[in-house]
Formats: structure tokens, sequence, C-alpha cells
């Protein structure tokens, strides 16, 4: 893979499943972090850049935070650059980070995975300002992830088709597998999307989502994938059974 320059790696799935790291993993890392740039990326919603990076620190990672781009990221950067202000549907643990831009007449409703969070009284406020005017931004739009009991469980897609529908407007969306999202992580590596290569388990977000941006994608066996994720008329350019698979592709 001469061409490969760099890489964007999923974390929940690819790094780890629950609390614990895919086997293999740490080592794997340690060792293509020594031949390639990296950038950590995620559609995690529920925690903060800095809950991620101690999570993966915990677990044995050597990374540092600065190579971690999440679409919590994202979406304040988005923020900023417009100077724009929110209604957010966000669970509790990461509201904090968003005080500074919320305001009773926002700009932007902004619809992350609530999970408790998400009440009725919560989602008709979202479509009352969407209903005055308010544009609807998307964090991430995954149908499901792989919770910590090793089943499915409803991610925030469900919530915005929700809005979608009862607004008749299309939310744009920040994270995975919005094309600007993973063009914005190969720039900050000082890289074109063609000379990375994306790994990660979700067909959809992770792999359709980083060759609409013009990058190669790998496709792990691990996470929320399943069998049937073959059938669907999505081609990844590569499939590995996981992330230790990773060096000998290389």
């Amino acid at each position: 893979m001469r061409e490969i320059k760099g890489l964007l790696l999923d974390i929940d799935g690819v790094l780890y499943e629950g609390d614990e790291a895919i086997p293999g993993a740490i080592d794997t890392i340690g060792e293509i972090g020594a031949r390639y740039p990296i950038r950590y990326i995620t559609n995690t919603t529920r925690k903060t850049h800095e809950m991620v990076y101690l999570k993966l620190l915990k677990m044995g990672f050597d990374i540092k935070s600065e190579s971690i781009f999440t679409a919590l990221d994202a979406t304040a950067g988005f923020l900023d650059e417009k100077g724009a202000k929110g209604f957010f549907l966000l669970y509790k643990t990461v509201a904090d980070e968003f005080i500074d831009y919320m305001d009773e007449a926002p700009d932007y409703v902004v619809v992350a995975d609530a999970y408790t969070d998400f009440t009725y009284d919560k989602l008709n406020t979202a479509f009352r300002h969407l209903m005055n005017g308010a544009k609807l931004l998307a964090v991430a739009k995954n149908r499901y992830f792989r919770d910590k009991d090793g089943a499915l469980s409803l991610d925030a897609g469900g919530f915005v088709a929700l809005l979608e529908f009862a607004t008749r407007k299309e939310a744009s969306i920040l994270g995975k597998p919005s094309p600007d999202f993973f063009r914005l992580a190969c720039a900050s590596m000082g890289l074109e999307p063609g000379e990375v290569l994306m790994v990660g388990d979700d067909i959809e977000s992770d792999v359709l989502g980083a060759q609409r941006a013009g990058m190669k994608a790998c496709q792990v066996k691990t996470g929320k994938f399943r069998p049937e994720d073959l059938k669907r008329g999505i081609e990844p350019d590569y499939l590995i059974d996981s992330i230790a698979d990773l060096r000998s592709l290389l």
C-alpha cells in the first residue's frame, strides 16, 4: 500500500468493545503509529473529547489527545465558524461543553445521541424551533451501535429522521458519513483523502462515507459489523477480521 500515507481509525468497535480493548489492538496501534500519522475519529456523542481520550489511555493505548477527532469537535468548530447559537438534544455528560452556544432563539437545532434525555418535551421544543426557522444539524445520523451488553442499541439517527419527517427539513450532518468530516480529519494530518485509509466497523458511515470522500476503506468484522452488511451493495476496499490484522494488510 505505497499510496497510503496516513490512517483514520474509528474507535468504538474497532479499538475496543465495551470496556475491553480488541485483542491485539494496543500492540497494533503501537506498531503502525510509529510508521503512519493517525487520527482516531468517532461519532460518539455521549462522551466529551477528554472522556474519549482518558478511556483510551486507561485501556493502555499510547496516543495523544490531539490525534482524536470527534463529531462533537466538528460541531463546536462549525458553530464557531458561523457565529451561531443552538438548541441542543444532547446527553447530560456532554451538555456542559455547549453552554456558551445555547440560546432561546437558536439558529440551529443540534441533535446528538441524547440517550435517556430524548424526552417528548425536548423533542417537541426542538420541533417548534425548527418550525420557527431554525436549521437542523445532526452531529451524527448513525442508526445503531453495539452496546456494552453486546447487543445493538438505538443511536441518534432515528430521532433525526423523526424531526426531518415532522418538519419536512433535511438535516445537515457534521460527523460521519459527511465527506467534510473525513476531509477535515485528513487535512489535520496534511494529507489528501486519496492518501489515507479509513478503518471502521460501520459499513455505511465508515466505509461508504470514506469512499465518497475519496478514500480507501477497510471493514473490520468487530463492533457493530454483521455478515449481512456485506450484502447491502457496499464494497469495502479491504476486509479484515479485526484491527490486529491491519499490520499485515499495510
